[in-house]
């Protein structure tokens, strides 16, 4: 464990770094969590983040609070990647409470999960495209480095038939049978993609404990010689009530099948699932930069709703793009 201190506002301030928290603890920091989703409309941390918190599922994973006069006002959360490749940068995520903002606070947290990376590359993502995000971190001496879009559309419209290419058959995951295939084509579908194609059987399993967590939504595509695409839906709740949406969770396709058709006959078949389940909407994330994938998505008819944005050291300034 590490800790600084210093005073602040409302007394002293202490940040503080460990490689674990307890039951009490993570409770603590998804309360904060909360506070802040509801302040922003934005859920402040990444899924991976809020399962690092509540199942410590990564042992590497650095989970970085700060107190101010004795309360808890904000968490960061530091994945220091591949600790057996040094070039494998590290990513952060951080949130602040919403009464202890504008303090100082989360220039101190941004300066701690730096001092946490240990002299890796960082690159800290914030969700929702915020001025304050900007702001935070030019003061740490981050720019725009890359962006994820988060597109939707409704799903009452027509949904166009799947067409499935000729000698692939579609059928549903099979827990307890499913999980190395899909692991193996997963890593094949996004080898060039960090964050998914790093997932481990392990990560697949955690999920499949998750309340959310719906094999009836997750298509596989088959051929003879084996797993050659998927589709895993995912439903979200609204914790205000408001109508649950959909949500496209990973299509991955093996290259072997890029230009089939593959994907986009994946896509769709999750899509008309979600619409049978009563969900308005749909949802799904796409780097800004992907432009076939966003034709592709266009062409289904999502729009541009919001953007989550990474910046790290040397980005190039708010103006920009993924690296």
């Amino acid at each position: 464990m590490r800790t600084a201190s210093d005073a602040g506002p409302s007394g002293p301030v202490e940040v503080r770094a460990s490689g674990s928290l307890r039951p009490a603890e993570a409770a603590e920091v998804l309360d904060l969590v909360q506070e802040a989703t509801h302040a922003d409309s934005v859920d402040p941390l990444s899924e991976h983040a809020l399962l690092s918190v509540q199942h410590g599922l990564d042992p590497h994973a650095r989970h970085v609070r700060v107190w101010d006069g004795g309360q808890l006002a904000g968490y960061g959360h530091l994945d220091p990647g591949d600790p057996d490749d040094p070039a494998h940068g590290a990513a952060g995520e951080l949130v602040i409470r919403p009464a202890a903002r504008r303090r100082g606070l989360g220039l101190a947290l941004g300066r701690a999960l730096v001092a946490e990376a240990g002299g890796r590359q960082l690159r800290l993502w914030a969700h929702g495209d915020l001025p304050a995000a900007t702001a935070l971190a030019a003061a740490v001496g981050f720019g725009r480095s890359r962006a994820l879009w988060q597109m939707r559309r409704p799903l009452a419209p027509p949904l166009a038939e799947p067409q499935v290419p000729a000698g692939v058959t579609i059928r549903t995951f099979d827990v307890g049978h499913d999980e190395d295939a899909w692991v193996a084509v997963n890593h094949r579908a996004f080898a060039r993609h960090p964050e998914q194609g790093s997932w481990t059987r392990a990560d697949l399993e955690l999920r499949e404990r998750e309340p959310w967590f719906d094999p009836d939504g997750f298509f596989l595509a088959e051929r003879d010689h084996g797993l050659a695409g998927f589709h895993w839906t995912k439903v979200h709740g609204r914790q205000d009530g408001s109508a649950a949406i959909g949500e496209v969770y990973v299509v991955g396709v093996d290259p072997a099948e890029q230009g089939s058709g593959l994907g986009r006959a994946l896509t769709l078949i999750g899509m008309r699932y979600l619409r049978g389940r009563g969900l308005p909407e749909v949802m799904l994330y796409v780097d800004e930069k992907n432009a076939a994938a966003i034709r592709l998505y266009e062409s289904l008819g999502f729009a541009h709703s919001a953007t989550d944005v990474m910046f790290s050291a040397g980005g190039g300034g708010a103006a920009g793009g993924p690296a």
